[in-house]
C-alpha cells in the first residue's frame, strides 16, 4: 500500500505540474490572441494613414517622409506573414499548443510587431501635419539667411529693410501704410504681411524692391486691387489673397510663369482675368467662398495644365455642361483636359446630361465634392474626402450607379422622386457601392416605402454614418434596409432629426454592433427604437437587434414618448455622454435594476 500511496502521491505531484503549466500556456496564448487583434486593428489603422500620405502629402523631397514609407512598407510584410505562421502551425496552436514551442515565438514577435508600429502611427500622424502639402511652410520656414520681424507695428522702417534679408515678416500687425520710395531688397524671397486687418493699400514702387520674391502673402488685408509692379515678379511662386473681402479684381496674371499656388479664396473678385490660362505651372487654384464671381471665360481654366487641386468650394459660379452652358463661359467638359487634376470642388448645374468622359474624369480624382442643384449645401462627415451632394432636382438616375461608385459621402437634398431614385440604384447596380461611408438624406416628403421588394444584398456594406432630417413620411429607417438591403454591419453613427412620422427606427433587423453615437432630435411620434420591443423591456429584440455594446454618445432631445432604450449595465464600459432633458431620464425605463444608475454619471441634463 506504501508503494502505490507513493506512485500515487508521484503522479498527482507531476499532474499538478504539469496543470500548471497548462494555465501558463493557456495565459500565453490568450495574450497571443490578444496581440493578434490589436495587431490587425493597428495595421488597418496604418495602411489607411499610408494612403494618406501617398494621396494628400508631397513627400517626394522629404527623405524623412520617405524613409517612413519604407519602414511601413517593412513592417507591413512582416504582419502579412503572420496568418502564413498561424496556419501552418493552426493545429498545433489549437490542438496541443501547451508545449507547442512555437507559440513563444509568436507571441515575442506580435508583441514587437505592435509596438513598431504603434510608434510608425505616431510619427506618421505628426509628420503628416508638419509635410502635408503645406507649401507656404516649406518655402518661408526653410529658407536660410538673415531675416526682420515685427510685433504691434503700424509703419515699416525703412531703414531696417537691409539688402540681405530673406524673409520680411509683419504679420497680423495695424500697418496702414506701406512705404511708396524705392527700398532695395533684392535676396529677399518671402514677403508675409497677412493679418494687416488697416492695410488698404500696396505702393506700385514696394513691390519693385523685391525682385526676387518668391512668396507673397496679403491675406487678410483690406486691398482693393493689387499694383501692376506685382507683374514684374517673375519668380513668385505663391501668391495668398485669402480673406481679401474688398479685393474684387485682379490684374492680368500671365506674366507670372512660375506662379504654382493662387489662393483668391473668400476674396471679392467678379471674374478670372484671361491672362491666367497661361500660368502652365500653377497647381492649386483656391478660390472658395468667392460670392461674387460669376464669371470664367472659357479656356481658362483648361489653359491650365499643371492644376493638381481646384478648390471652388461655395463659390458663386455654376459649371454648367457644354451643351448648356454659354459659349463664352467655361463648362465642366474643359476640365478634362486637366490631366494632373486630383482635386475638384465644384458646383454643378444639372447632372441629366452626364456623358461618360465626364464620369471618367471625377473616378480618376482622388478627391472630389461635387454640389449639384441650386440649393446643395453641405454637412461636415469624417467621409468628405469624395463627396456627392445633390439637392433641388427631378428624378433621373441613369448616372447614379457611376457617380456612387467613387463617392465615400453622398447627401440628398430636397430631392424630387428619391424613392425612385433608391430602387433604381437596387436596379443597377452590379455589385455593392463598397466605397459609401456616409449617407445623408435631408427635407423630402417622399415616401420610401419599396414597391419592387426588398434586395437581398447590401448596397452599403461599409456605411458608418446614416443622418435622416426632415424626413416628413418617413415611417422607419428600415424602409430604408428594403430599399438597399442594408445590414448595418459597420454603422457607427445615426441621426435623426425632426421627422415627424417616425414611429420606431428599425425591426428585429439588422443589428448595429458597432454603433458608437445616436442621436435622435424632435421625434414626437417615437416611442421606442425597436417595433418589436413594444411589449416589454424584456423582450428577445433587445439581446439580439442593437447589440449596441459598443455605443459611446446618446442624444435624446424633444423626443417625450420615447420611454424605452436598449441599454444594459455592460454599456457604461464605452459610455461617454447621455444627453436629454431632465424629466426625459427621469422616466427613462432600463433593463435591469442597476443599469440606470450605473450610468447616471454619464448624464447630462438641459
Amino acid at each position: 500500500m506504501e508503494v502505490v500511496a507513493a506512485i500515487l502521491g508521484s503522479a498527482v505531484t507531476e499532474a499538478g505540474r504539469s496543470l500548471c503549466g497548462s494555465f501558463s500556456s493557456i495565459k500565453n496564448f490568450i495574450s497571443f490572441q490578444s496581440n493578434l487583434s490589436a495587431l490587425e486593428k493597428e495595421k488597418k489603422s496604418l495602411v489607411d494613414l499610408k494612403n494618406k500620405v501617398i494621396e494628400d502629402v508631397d513627400y517626394s523631397s522629404d527623405a524623412q517622409m520617405t524613409l517612413w514609407l519604407r519602414e511601413v512598407e517593412q513592417i507591413l510584410l512582416e504582419v502579412n506573414s503572420v496568418p502564413t505562421g498561424i496556419a501552418a502551425n493552426n493545429g498545433k496552436l489549437c490542438v496541443c499548443f501547451f508545449n507547442c514551442s512555437e507559440r513563444y515565438r509568436l507571441i515575442k514577435e506580435t508583441a514587437r510587431m505592435l509596438k513598431e508600429i504603434e510608434r510608425l502611427l505616431k510619427v506618421g500622424d505628426i509628420a503628416v501635419k508638419i509635410v502635408g502639402r503645406n507649401y507656404l511652410a516649406k518655402a518661408v520656414e526653410h529658407i536660410p539667411g538673415p531675416s526682420i520681424s515685427g510685433i504691434s507695428l503700424t509703419q515699416i522702417s525703412e531703414v531696417e529693410m537691409s539688402e540681405s534679408l530673406k524673409r520680411v515678416s509683419f504679420m497680423n500687425n495695424r500697418i496702414t501704410k506701406l512705404p511708396d520710395c524705392r527700398i532695395c531688397c533684392p535676396e529677399t524671397v518671402s514677403l508675409l504681411l497677412q493679418g494687416n486687418r488697416f492695410l488698404s493699400r500696396i505702393p506700385n514702387g514696394f513691390l519693385q524692391a523685391f525682385e526676387s520674391l518668391k512668396v507673397l502673402n496679403l491675406s487678410e488685408t483690406r486691398i482693393r486691387s493689387l499694383p501692376q509692379s506685382i507683374l514684374q515678379l517673375g519668380d513668385i511662386r505663391i501668391l495668398l489673397l485669402k480673406k481679401c473681402f474688398y479685393l474684387e479684381e485682379l490684374p492680368q496674371l500671365g506674366g507670372l510663369s512660375q506662379l504654382q499656388v493662387l489662393d483668391c479664396s473668400e476674396t471679392g473678385i467678379r471674374e478670372l482675368p484671361s491672362g491666367m490660362k497661361k500660368l502652365i505651372n500653377l497647381r492649386q487654384l483656391c478660390l472658395s467662398g468667392t460670392y461674387n464671381l460669376k464669371t470664367i471665360q472659357s479656356g481658362i481654366v483648361s489653359g491650365l495644365s499643371g492644376l493638381e487641386v481646384l478648390d471652388m468650394t461655395s463659390s458663386a459660379y455654376v459649371w454648367g455642361l457644354k451643351e448648356e452652358a454659354n459659349d463664352r463661359q467655361a463648362n465642366f467638359e474643359e476640365l478634362q483636359n486637366l490631366e494632373r487634376l486630383h482635386s475638384l470642388s465644384v458646383r454643378l448645374g444639372r447632372i441629366q446630361s452626364l456623358q461618360n468622359e465626364d464620369l471618367t474624369l471625377i473616378g480618376r480624382l482622388r478627391i472630389f465634392k461635387l454640389l449639384i442643384g441650386p440649393e446643395a449645401i453641405s454637412f461636415q462627415s469624417k467621409h468628405d474626402k469624395r463627396k456627392l451632394i445633390i439637392s433641388g432636382l427631378q428624378f433621373s438616375g441613369e448616372w447614379i450607379d457611376r457617380l456612387l461608385t467613387n463617392a465615400s459621402m453622398m447627401h440628398l437634398n430636397n430631392y424630387s422622386g428619391l424613392n425612385q431614385l433608391l430602387e433604381t440604384m437596387a436596379i443597377r447596380s452590379i455589385g455593392s457601392y463598397t466605397g459609401l461611408k456616409s449617407l445623408t438624406i435631408t427635407r423630402s416628403s417622399s415616401s420610401l416605402r419599396p414597391d419592387g421588394g426588398c434586395t437581398a444584398l447590401d448596397l452599403l456594406p461599409n456605411l458608418e454614418e446614416l443622418r435622416l432630417y426632415e424626413l416628413t413620411k418617413l415611417g422607419s429607417i428600415s424602409e430604408l434596409v428594403g430599399l438597399l438591403g442594408l445590414r448595418f454591419s459597420r454603422l457607427k453613427l445615426i441621426e435623426v432629426f425632426r421627422c415627424y412620422g417616425l414611429e420606431y427606427l428599425l425591426t428585429c433587423e439588422p443589428v448595429v454592433p458597432n454603433l458608437r453615437t445616436l442621436k435622435l432630435v424632435k421625434l414626437p411620434k417615437l416611442k421606442t427604437l425597436s417595433r418589436q420591443d413594444g411589449s416589454g423591456l424584456h423582450s428577445k429584440s433587445i439581446s439580439c437587434v442593437y447589440h449596441m455594446k459598443a455605443i459611446e454618445q446618446v442624444e435624446v432631445i424633444k423626443c417625450d414618448n420615447l420611454r424605452k432604450l436598449p441599454l444594459t449595465i455592460e454599456n457604461a464600459i464605452t459610455m461617454k455622454e447621455i444627453r436629454g432633458q431632465v424629466k426625459w431620464w427621469d422616466q427613462l425605463e432600463l433593463e435591469g435594476d442597476n443599469t440606470k444608475s450605473s450610468l447616471e454619471r454619464f448624464f447630462n441634463g438641459e
